[in-house]
């Protein structure tokens, strides 16, 4: 049984994944720590934040242990006017990640192997459940969890667009999750089939050999609209067979990368709900993103 917050309005988009817990020391790398910070982390609750800061409606689906983490998570998401789709697991815990910063940057370690959101299926949103949403949003992050989520992924492409939304997904390749081989095979198929892929230009090199846009267009032929982000140089959106539309970064003062990505398609999603031009589209993403990379934490601030 998934409780929501609030059944009566009906999202514009549903994001679908894991949130875990976060752990981050503040007073020393983590082996020597005494003090740290509780926050949460989980790229699909960045976008749904985003979304919800960008004045649109937006529910966030998934599993949370039995346990003051989990209530820690939905309490703060429902304080930022997201819809709560969960269920809650009485036996498996949600999920929980450390960072440990050192001099070269943080690393991070997941404790999320069996976690409550690990345990999502096929049929865990039921199709009835999409009906009236434009768009239903996930990332490669969650296929990677398990089995039954990778299927359950599948399923969801297919009962989305049953639903009559758009399928939006971010390759957001994790490599500590699964070997490069199947992420590499898993997610080429996945973004070639959602209607709207975002995927960093490193990341694809990273994981399919492709260098530039271009040839990452080549490799997904497939996907509707594919936008390409690099990073602080710009992005590239390209849709069906019109010509790409390339929109520059701005230049921001980096105080924590972490979320950014998120940020930009929250940016971008919110306004295609809008059918905004192209460039107006990119330059959305890119003000969100810069939004959250002056800042430390990966949510946008509450306004």
């Amino acid at each position: 049984m998934i409780a929501s917050t609030d059944a009566s309005a009906t999202p514009d988009i549903i994001c679908i994944g894991e949130t875990m817990a976060l752990v981050t020391p503040t007073d020393a790398p983590l082996a020597g720590a005494h003090q740290a910070t509780i926050s949460l982390a989980g790229a699909e609750s960045n976008v749904a934040a985003g979304i919800a800061a960008a004045g649109r409606t937006v529910a966030w689906a998934s599993r949370l242990g039995d346990d003051p983490l989990g209530i820690r998570i939905s309490t703060e998401l429902a304080r930022r006017g997201i819809q709560l789709w969960t269920e809650t697991d009485d036996v498996a815990p949600t999920g929980v990640m450390f960072k440990d910063p050192g001099a070269e940057g943080s690393s991070v370690l997941y404790y999320r192997r069996a976690s409550a959101a690990s345990r999502m299926s096929p049929g865990f949103l039921a199709p009835e459940r999409l009906a009236g949403a434009r768009i239903v949003h996930t990332t490669g992050i969650t296929p990677a969890l398990s089995p039954s989520t990778r299927a359950m992924v599948d399923q969801l492409f297919d009962d989305a667009r049953t639903a009559g939304a758009r399928v939006s997904f971010d390759v957001n390749d994790r490599r500590a999750l699964w070997s490069r081989q199947d992420a590499a095979d898993t997610l080429a198929r996945l973004a070639d089939a959602a209607d709207i892929t975002f995927v960093g230009r490193d990341e694809a090199e990273r994981i399919w050999g492709t260098a530039t846009a271009s040839e990452i267009r080549q490799f997904l032929p497939g996907c509707s609209l594919l936008v390409v982000k690099d990073g602080d140089v710009g992005a590239t959106a390209f849709d069906g067979d019109a010509e790409p539309v390339f929109v520059p970064a701005p230049t921001v003062d980096v105080v924590e990368p972490v979320g950014a990505g998120d940020a930009f398609a929250a940016g971008f999603l919110a306004a295609t709900l809008e059918d905004r031009p192209m460039a107006e589209r990119l330059q959305a993403g890119h003000n969100a993103a810069a939004r959250v990379l002056r800042i430390a934490a990966d949510m946008p601030p509450i306004d």
